[in-house]
């Protein structure tokens, strides 16, 4: 099983930025899919960005669109999530997952069984 640790978590005010780091043990596929997903309290996890390894292609949800960017360094199985002009409602842990090319849909929770431990983002306004 694939072993996930995130890092770069942190307390910034709003219009801020925050770089988040994904270190991953070595995947059993040659291309793949990594994900940054988020859960704030009281509410479901949802898929932030993701990036398929094979080609560089990208994905992210509206709310972060322009703002936050994915990118992966295969030589460190890292992948990175650079977020700008964070927002308060940015605010929650945020998770690293990683899942095979066969994904269809790489934003969707159902997508995923690997998961990180998590680290917390926190945007004061």
């Amino acid at each position: 099983q694939v072993q996930l640790v995130e890092s770069g978590g942190g307390s910034v005010q709003a219009g801020g930025s925050l770089r988040l780091s994904c270190a991953s043990s070595a995947y059993t596929y040659s291309n793949y899919y990594m994900a940054w997903f988020r859960q704030a309290p009281g509410k479901e996890r949802e898929g932030v960005a993701a990036i398929y390894t094979g080609d560089g292609s990208t994905y992210y949800t509206d709310s972060v669109k322009g703002r936050f960017t994915i990118s992966q360094d295969n030589a460190e199985n890292t992948v990175n999530l650079q977020m700008n002009n964070l927002k308060p409602e940015d605010t929650a842990l945020y998770y690293c997952t990683a899942g095979p090319r066969s994904i269809w849909f790489p934003l969707r929770l159902s997508s995923y069984n690997n998961w990180g431990q998590g680290t917390q983002v926190t945007v004061s306004s």
